[in-house]
């Protein structure tokens, strides 16, 4: 835990005042922030290698091309992929996801055939599965959740027949925190030959994971939220699907040959992986695993979890705090509701005091209809947090309670 203490001086942004206040960043569900290790493997790509990868002969192409994929190999062992051929590198677990769709989903998918998710889902997890079905004829049905914010489990079961082609399910929810029973949704699933993807976005950066154990077919996260730079991510896939299923997009570098009347594609990854990637996010990517590897991601798991039961029951004694999302286990996250205050007004209060926090709908609108809510006030940790933001926190918000009597 000490080591833990110590990490937080290797972020530079919490080294500021916000509004005249030491910066509490309470946000990291959106976006955590870098530490100094990560800008500097970018800023060091800039200054030194910057080329294009995989084509060049030249040095600095070499260089390039070393780094970027080294970043793919350290993406490989974090989550134990049975191939660095089934690492897919993305803009995101948004991409990630829509790949699936498009790629997989689409060509298999017709009339009658169906898509389940749950109602816990982000966006990301939903929006894609209506476009392909949309395209296909397809339907989407939606297992429900509980007061708690836990799939119902024995209801997700009973939807799973031989019409579902796909199951689409977070690790962790973005909206409150819950952490699925990915084990016993699996195995379920896959008695039945359904093909899962899991939405690992609010996973990876706080837990052990690993693909091959947990038995999906597919896993999707982002760098952003695990210490790396915007706009990288990941798809991992079961290394027989993803040879099955036809590219993505089309561009340079995912084919092997190109003539009017025929291309060839790339083999995997790179078939997934048309046009100039994002060469100096990929490699901070990179630079972030390692820094995840070097803390220690049970390390992280523990003192995040040891933080969250000490943040849950400080929100719990602040008079006029609802809590939203109490399932059994939770990660990271917690949502809530200050008496009849606006989260926009309290979140704008909070930020007065350097408390940075998400307020809104989160990218759950389902979630906030399940709970009647507009949207929620929602704190999120990682691992350089302590119990004095937790403190900070409820500080401002009895100020916050003061302010709104």
């Amino acid at each position: 835990m000490a080591d833990i203490a110590h990490c937080r001086s290797d972020f530079p942004a919490l080294q500021q005042d916000v509004n005249g206040h030491p910066l509490v960043f309470l946000d990291s569900a959106a976006s955590s922030q870098q530490p100094a290790a990560v800008i500097d493997a970018v800023a060091r790509y800039q200054r030194e290698d910057h080329a294009n990868v995989h084509r060049g002969v030249h040095t600095l192409s070499h260089r390039a091309t070393e780094l970027y994929e080294g970043a793919r190999d350290k993406l490989c062992h974090l989550v134990n992929a049975a191939s660095r051929s089934e690492i897919i590198l993305t803009s995101g677990t948004t991409e990630s996801i829509n790949l699936v769709a498009q790629s997989y989903c689409r060509p298999l998918l017709g009339p009658g055939d169906q898509i389940l998710i749950s109602w816990l889902e982000h966006h990301s997890n939903i929006v894609p599965w209506q476009l392909v079905c949309e395209q296909t004829g397809a339907d989407l049905i939606v297992a429900p959740i509980n007061d708690r914010g836990e799939i119902e489990l024995d209801k997700m079961q009973a939807l799973m027949t031989d019409r579902v082609k796909l199951l689409g399910v977070g690790h962790v929810s973005n909206a409150l925190g819950t952490v699925n029973p990915l084990r016993d949704i699996i195995t379920s699933a896959k008695k039945l030959g359904i093909t899962v993807l899991v939405d690992g976005a609010q996973g990876v950066p706080h837990m052990n994971v690993d693909v091959q154990a947990l038995g999906c077919d597919f896993y999707a996260f982002s760098g952003h939220k695990m210490f790396g730079p915007t706009g990288t991510g990941v798809l991992w896939g079961r290394e027989k699907l993803l040879e099955e299923m036809p590219p993505y997009k089309g561009g340079g570098d995912m084919i092997l040959e190109v003539s009017f009347e025929n291309t060839v594609f790339n083999e995997l990854p790179y078939k997934f992986e048309a046009g100039t990637p994002n060469i100096a996010g990929t490699i901070g990517f990179g630079a972030a695993v390692d820094y995840l590897q070097s803390v220690g991601m049970q390390n992280i798991s523990e003192h995040e979890q040891a933080l969250h039961r000490y943040m849950v029951a400080k929100l719990a004694a602040v008079d006029g705090v609802r809590l939203i999302g109490t399932a059994r286990e939770q990660a990271s996250v917690q949502s809530f509701m200050l008496n009849d205050i606006h989260p926009h007004d309290l979140g704008t209060l909070l930020d007065h005091q350097g408390v940075a926090v998400r307020t809104g709908h989160h990218c759950a609108m389902p979630v906030m209809q399940r709970f009647g809510l507009p949207g929620t006030t929602r704190a999120s940790l990682a691992l350089y947090n302590n119990t004095d933001d937790i403190d900070r926190l409820i500080a401002a918000l009895e100020k916050a309670r003061q302010v709104f009597a």
